[in-house]
């Protein structure tokens, strides 16, 4: 594999696709959405293989949820139609003003050219960053986990025939299909290529690539969400929307992780949360003061020293 090539490939398709009206860019997206239901079978065979090694591998189930794309992929299509809904962002003025002197200034975006986007075991995400860049005029150089390879590989194909199809470059989709992680080190150095790195999962990987890259890194969230119940709450519907973030996927990044509940509801609060989540098999780690509230338990244990800065995945709460 040479990335630097990848990367001329997707520097060459950014041009274009900058250039691209919003009636090609949306014509590129429903053709995917489109391709992607129809080489469904060929995708969740791909992915079928990802999740037999993951399993036979010992992963946690919450990380072969994560992994699944059974059941999801008609989802994963609707959202690509989403964005194609969405307004272009591109040429939108933004941030105008008349200075002083009467000069009138203002902002407007434009694409920024080549997204080196690195994602680990979650094959959506393939999508999602394709379907993103392409409406914002990008092109994007993915390169995934390794827990995933046989997903994303399908994926990307499906995703640049579409792209191709449609009348756009294909190459404004490129992928970097190698496990190994020299490869990655390749890529943060390409700045004369590449002009964002964007990397989506842990506290490595964005340490990872803020160490190595020679290229702007955008850094997102690491997870670990909080709920805060104040006391001016309703507590009926504060158990409902715990719950909910808790229970409906607990496996995303986004569930929750934490409820911080304020000290005056603290005692009526916590053993009703408890006793709600604890049938659809919640556990618990709780702080010494909620412990006042909520006595030991084989599914209420004292929080352990990093409990709170843990992303769970998991049925577990803190």
């Amino acid at each position: 594999m040479n990335v630097r090539v990848i990367a001329d490939c997707a520097k060459g398709a950014s041009v274009a696709l900058a250039k691209a009206t919003t009636e090609q860019k949306n014509r590129a997206l429903l053709a995917i959405a489109d391709a992607l239901e129809a080489h469904a079978d060929v995708i969740l065979a791909a992915n079928r293989r990802d999740l037999e090694a993951a399993e036979s591998g010992g992963m946690t189930p919450a990380f072969i949820d994560r992994l699944k794309l059974e059941g999801r992929l008609h989802r994963i299509a609707d959202d690509v139609r989403a964005v194609a809904a969405l307004p272009d962002p591109v040429g939108q003025t933004f941030g105008e003003r008349t200075l002083a002197n009467g000069l009138r200034v203002s902002k407007r975006r434009t694409p920024l050219g080549v997204l080196g986007i690195i994602y680990e075991s979650r094959p959506n995400v393939t999508v999602d960053c394709a379907a993103l860049a392409l409406k914002s005029g990008n092109a994007a150089i993915l390169r995934g986990g390794k827990e995933t390879f046989y997903s994303n590989t399908a994926l990307v194909a499906v995703l640049r025939d579409a792209i191709g199809a449609s009348g756009l470059p294909a190459d404004a989709i490129q992928y970097i299909d190698s496990i190994d992680r020299e490869h990655v080190k390749e890529m943060l150095r390409l700045h004369d290529f590449i002009d964002m790195i964007i990397p989506r999962g842990g506290a490595a990987l964005h340490q990872f690539c803020r160490e190595h890259s020679t290229i702007p890194v955008m850094i997102g969230g690491i997870g670990v969400c909080h709920i805060y119940v104040d006391e001016s709450a309703d507590l009926d519907q504060a158990l409902a929307i715990i719950r909910n973030a808790k229970v409906q996927r607990p496996s995303v990044c986004n569930s929750v992780d934490t409820v911080l509940v304020h000290q005056a509801v603290c005692a009526a609060f916590l053993p009703r949360l408890v006793a709600h989540l604890r049938k659809d098999g919640v556990t618990f780690r709780a702080a010494p003061r909620a412990l006042a509230a909520v006595p030991l338990a084989d599914d209420v244990l004292p929080a352990g020293e990093n409990d709170f800065d843990t992303e769970w995945m998991a049925l577990i709460l803190g």
